[in-house]
């Protein structure tokens, strides 16, 4: 516990680089303090949205635009931690940029199907297909996830028997 303590404030000084990104050159002037405070508004903010969008359920345009912001957000957040460069630089590695990009689609198609077309059905299957693809990404992250749940999802739904 002490080596996590140490390596989230810094103190590790055999690691290169701490886990907050603290050699942003720099660039940033918060705090770590400041950083772990910025995290967890912007994620409770995000997940209080997500939240609360479920009460205005019933109105699929407002539920969209409410939970895709509080997705936004939550997903936002850890560039408190990491940093906005390290952050981008994470998301757009080739490991995961298909994810992103098809993460990143998804929210503006909800957003568009909301806010332009005004069509309840489609935005509610925009906000759905948004909710499958955060949860790839987030896979991504994860070390052979994504190919753990591909298997898993062929051996589900495969015909043969």
């Amino acid at each position: 516990m002490w080596n996590i303590g140490q390596s989230l404030t810094g103190g590790n000084e055999e690691q290169g680089e701490s886990l907050l990104g603290e050699d942003s050159g720099g660039l940033c002037s918060l705090s770590t303090t400041q950083r772990i405070y910025g995290f967890a508004a912007c994620f409770v903010a995000g997940v209080a949205c997500m939240l609360l969008s479920m009460i205005v359920f019933v109105k699929p345009i407002k539920f969209a635009v409410l939970f895709t912001f509080g997705n936004l957000l939550a997903v936002g957040s850890t560039g408190f931690l990491l940093g906005p460069a390290q952050q981008l630089g994470m998301m757009f590695d080739p490991v995961r940029v298909f994810a992103t990009a098809i993460y990143l689609g998804c929210v503006v198609i909800a957003l568009i199907c909301a806010l332009w077309i005004h069509s309840k059905v489609l935005t509610i299957v925009a906000v759905i297909i948004e909710i499958g693809a955060l949860i790839w990404y987030s896979l991504s992250y994860i070390p052979f996830a994504r190919r753990m749940v591909s298997e898993l999802m062929i051996r589900l739904c495969d015909t043969e028997l």
